[in-house]
């Protein structure tokens, strides 16, 4: 897996301060993409184990909230592959930090159902992400005003509380924002 940037103190890709992972690869290709360039599967740098301790080390502060995984396309097979690793040692140093993660894929289409993202990393990827946000980005429901997403048909999804009730459960931030 390549990977395009590493943001070690991001607030724009979840909730609080975060390191950002934007892998390379995206078989999408949403018109209006801010990161066209991460499409490319061979865009960026190796991800290498010196990169992964690269990341943990930038989740070690106690002012970051938890790591943040887009692109591309974190949910692409060849990437989720790599991905995998990573979050299992997130999980095994930093159970208090939280996993936020962005895709093109719908969750309960494409990611709980057979379709050409989902393999034999899936649903472990999955136990290991907090929020989820998924859906294509789409040009014409671009708003700037929304939190955390480029467009409103992209849902904000609370991963654990869908798991355990089987009804997608949306993100409930811990600050409200004035309107």
């Amino acid at each position: 897996m390549n990977y395009g940037e590493i943001k070690k103190c991001d607030i724009a890709n979840g909730e609080g301060v975060r390191v950002s992972l934007f892998v390379s690869g995206c078989t999408h290709h949403c018109p209006g993409c801010f990161n066209r360039e991460t499409w490319d599967f061979d865009y960026g740098k190796p991800y290498t184990d010196e990169t992964e301790e690269e990341i943990l080390s930038a989740l070690a502060p106690d002012y970051i909230d938890g790591l943040s995984l887009l692109g591309g396309e974190p949910f692409e097979p060849q990437n989720q592959r790599t991905i995998i690793g990573l979050l299992k040692k997130v999980r095994e140093r930093f159970p208090e930090k939280t996993v936020w993660c962005y895709t093109g894929y719908l969750f309960d289409r494409d990611l709980l159902n057979k379709s050409r993202a989902r393999c034999e990393y899936t649903d472990e990827m999955l136990s290991m992400i907090d929020i989820l946000v998924d859906g294509r980005f789409v040009e014409a429901l671009k708003d700037i005003r929304l939190v955390f997403r480029g467009s409103s048909n992209q849902r904000i999804i609370d991963v654990k509380k869908t798991l355990q009730s089987g009804t997608v459960t949306a993100w409930e931030p811990k600050v409200r924002r004035g309107m």
